[in-house]
């Protein structure tokens, strides 16, 4: 057992490099896992840093100093960020507060259109499962309630947390995209001078997770305009908080999706029955998660490296448990630096004993 355990740090521990680079990770992920939630403004930060990084690259290629072009992306940041502020978190809370003050009389409505299905299907649902099925809404919307209430009540450490990101957040991005080669620099300069494993590793996923981030900031943007439109078209109560769910839902891949798709139909079942309009409402839905699936995801992810779903689904729910929303918002790339570790990792041949034959 101790020469097998020998031969096998033998053949993936013998590089100096390899063994830097395992403890880069072990110390990188043991920090976030840690004290994640303290260094959550500068996730964020430096998530919003690396998606402005190309506009500021643009700028640079088109002869601006980078200082003026860091300025001109970071005001341009603080202006969308404003007008969110002002347009769209009132609307959305607006909707927030509507759809509570409704859901009382919306579960009257399901209740009712639940009690018909078996009169309708006798063969597969009884009176007792439905009852049993409405008892269990009840008491999963009262335990929410009960959440949301106990929430508010302690509202001003929210509030708090909230001005402190709204703070933090703009200086900590300001700075990532001023002093990024300053801050390259000095990371550097705490690395070994031979360091060819860890500079191959660091550029593949330094590509892949701007990339991502950037793609994936596009596709929440794309996904929530497109929505919103098609939700507004047809006259969907709460158009602006669906739209927004649909965005976020995919941040999550294949799951994202598929949880969103139940208060959408909720929504739609409870304005119009099962009408036209809510038929309407539920192809239109599945159109944009098709072209998002088969067109969008290929163009802004054509560079991603090829993971396989099963590998996927893992990782969300591996790095979602353990770090909340950035372990799902990062999922991917995580699992992509796992995978581009294990090629680049270097090995040594194992040693196989020559057994001399005897004639």
């Amino acid at each position: 057992m101790l020469n097998v355990l020998r031969g096998w740090v033998h053949r993936y521990f013998s590089d100096e490099e390899a063994v830097v680079l395992a403890v880069l990770l072990v110390v990188a992920f043991a920090t976030v896992l840690t004290l994640g939630h303290m260094l959550a403004p500068v996730l964020a930060g430096l998530v919003l840093a690396f998606l402005m990084q190309g506009l500021v690259g643009a700028l640079e290629r088109a002869r601006i100093p980078h200082l003026v072009a860091v300025w001109l992306v970071f005001l341009m940041f603080v202006g969308v960020l404003t007008i969110c502020l002002l347009f769209l978190v009132p609307l959305l809370w607006q909707q927030v507060l509507t759809l509570f003050n409704e859901l009382p009389r919306m579960l009257v409505e399901w209740q009712s259109l639940l009690l018909l299905l078996p009169e309708r299907y006798p063969q597969l649902l009884t009176e007792e499962q439905v009852l049993r099925g409405i008892d269990f809404m009840r008491g999963e919307v009262g335990r929410y309630g009960q959440l949301v209430l106990t929430s508010s009540l302690s509202s001003l450490p929210l509030l708090l947390s909230l001005m402190i990101y709204l703070i933090l957040v703009p200086i900590l991005v300001f700075f990532f995209l001023k002093d990024r080669q300053q801050i390259s620099d000095w990371l550097s300069g705490y690395l070994p001078r031979e360091r060819a494993l860890i500079t191959q590793v660091s550029q593949e996923m330094n590509m892949q997770i701007a990339n991502y981030i950037r793609g994936k900031a596009i596709e929440i943007l794309i996904c929530g305009v497109v929505s919103y439109a098609v939700f507004a078209a047809l006259e969907l109560n709460y158009a602006a908080l669906m739209a927004l769910l649909v965005g976020i839902s995919v941040v999550v891949p294949y799951i994202g999706a598929t949880v969103v798709t139940i208060p959408i139909a909720l929504i739609g079942l409870f304005q119009w029955g099962l009408g036209d309009q809510f038929i309407y409402l539920m192809v239109a839905y599945a159109i944009i998660q098709a072209l998002d699936g088969n067109v969008l995801v290929p163009l802004l992810f054509s560079e991603a490296v090829n993971l396989h779903p099963v590998a996927i689904i893992c990782s969300v729910l591996l790095f979602g448990g353990l770090w909340g929303f950035w372990g799902v918002f990062f999922a991917i790339p995580l699992a992509t630096l796992f995978k581009a570790v294990l090629y680049a990792w270097p090995r040594r041949a194992a040693t196989v004993p020559v057994v001399e034959s005897v004639v």
